[in-house]
């Protein structure tokens, strides 16, 4: 595609929302770059929006969309759903507070629906964030092994920080052999150190997952690993049930990082499916209903490290001359099982018990629909991922199987059409992936579909 095209997206776009460029003028006065997350931000400035409803989101400038990105998957209910709003409406009530920053029945009774739902959590503790909750997993294979790197994969995401911020999205010509990738930070500040302790895997790679395991076996505390990478190019079974076998041989614990996956491919996430027991999981985005939240839970003696007792209190000056605190793992966290986020939390759970399979099913109308759509107009494209999530990669590539692969699809098109969607009410942040929710339907589905036929149309 000629650059003039791409830019043609752009200035549409431009062209209809004034308001949002002028509030990010205002808003770079305020935050770097005008946002408070960078993944916020795309080009030439992100959209400004000021009110959600159901599937749909309103922006500045009285441009209506349908949502596909819900906040990077986690309003899997859509916006303001009725039953969430009532829960957290009748937990403010009854309880008469925001927060208690003491135990209370909320954090029993959500953590009995996540062992309900996830058998391989046996205990659990809540965090802030997902990026909370796979830090605090870190911590704890490092205890329980007793050993300090990790191995992650090439292309996986779990968080911003320095241990796993490495090798999301790097350079092909710096990666590395596919086979043996390096380690490339993935930002300024990123202590070199953890190029050293942080091992990068192939992904869908057994054989050279294998090698590469066996070599570092003494050293590697934990696998972590999103099952779906990036929540949308799906592990092959084979793949996985090759890695719990070596992880449990070489004695290395497996981490499930179902922040992204867990309740959008099941209400038993990814290891439902695969029918894989993971050491430990994490999960986040969904489960919260809308606010930050994250888990963390699985093997009952690994979670017990973090038991406190009488003298392991890191905060207790009283017990300065015979703490143990450094005998016990350290977790804590004001906000941590806030009553009013686990009401929306089991909310959200009570609807999708009931309504999940809608949202299959019309995730599925939807692929298909684009698929059919662009073979009209000759183009080779996989609308790839499980459950309620995919991506739609342009490529002539048979099977994507991991980051390498991703890297051969034709991205500037894909970017071309993301916009000119944008421009007739089609949201996700361009080039991202596609969630859906409870509330979109074949309302939303026909005009989605209709929006892509207008946009191909004009381009082909």
């Amino acid at each position: 595609m000629s650059q003039n095209k791409v830019l043609s997206g752009i200035e549409e776009y431009k062209k209809m929302t004034p308001k949002s460029l002028e509030f990010s003028k205002t808003s770079k006065e305020v935050m770097p770059g005008g946002v408070t997350a960078n993944i916020k931000f795309f080009e030439p400035y992100p959209l400004i929006m000021k009110k959600g409803s159901g599937a749909y989101l309103t922006d500045l400038d009285g441009n209506e969309y349908i949502d596909y990105l819900l906040s990077y998957g986690a309003l899997m209910t859509g916006h303001g759903h009725p039953k969430v709003l009532e829960g957290i409406r009748n937990q403010l009530e009854e309880e008469g507070t925001l927060l208690f920053g003491t135990p209370h029945h909320l954090e029993v009774k959500m953590g009995q629906k996540i062992k309900e739902l996830y058998p391989s959590i046996e205990k659990m503790r809540y965090t802030n964030s997902g990026t909370e909750a796979t830090l605090l997993s870190i911590r704890m294979a490092y205890a329980y092994t007793e050993k300090y790197k990790i191995a992650k994969f090439e292309g996986h995401y779990h968080g911003g920080y320095d241990q796993v911020l490495l090798s999301v999205n790097p350079s092909v010509n710096e990666a590395g052999p596919a086979k043996r990738p390096n380690a490339i930070a993935e930002s300024k500040g990123v202590d070199p150190y953890h190029k050293e302790h942080t091992v990068i895997l192939p992904f869908n790679d057994l054989e050279a997952t294998t090698e590469i395991l066996t070599k570092h076996k003494d050293e590697i505390a934990a696998v972590i690993l999103e099952p779906i990478q990036g929540g949308f190019i799906p592990a092959e079974q084979e793949f996985m049930d090759g890695l719990r076998v070596i992880t449990e041989k070489l004695g290395i614990l497996l981490i499930f990082d179902e922040v992204k996956t867990g309740f959008r491919l099941g209400l038993g996430g990814a290891q439902e499916i695969y029918g894989i027991t993971p050491d430990l999981t994490t999960l986040g985005k969904v489960v919260g209903g809308g606010f930050p939240v994250g888990i963390i839970g699985g093997k009952k003696e690994i979670m017990e490290m973090s038991a406190p007792t009488a003298a392991s209190d890191v905060f207790d000056n009283s017990q300065s001359k015979k703490s143990g605190a450094k005998d016990v793992l350290f977790h804590s966290g004001t906000y941590n099982g806030h009553p009013t986020i686990l009401a929306a939390g089991l909310a959200t759970i009570d609807v999708l018990e009931e309504e999940i399979q809608h949202v299959f099913k019309s995730t599925e109308q939807l692929k298909s629909g684009i698929c059919d759509l662009f073979s009209q107009k000759g183009i080779n494209v996989q609308t790839i991922g499980m459950g309620s999530i995919f991506n739609i990669i342009i490529t002539e590539k048979e099977n994507v199987h991991n980051y390498r692969d991703l890297q051969e699809s034709n991205f500037a098109l894909r970017k071309e059409i993301d916009y000119h969607l944008l421009t007739k009410g089609v949201y996700t942040k361009p080039l991202n992936r596609y969630s859906l929710s409870t509330v979109h339907g074949m309302k939303e589905i026909d005009k989605t579909l209709e929006a892509f036929k207008l946009t191909l149309n004009k381009l082909f």
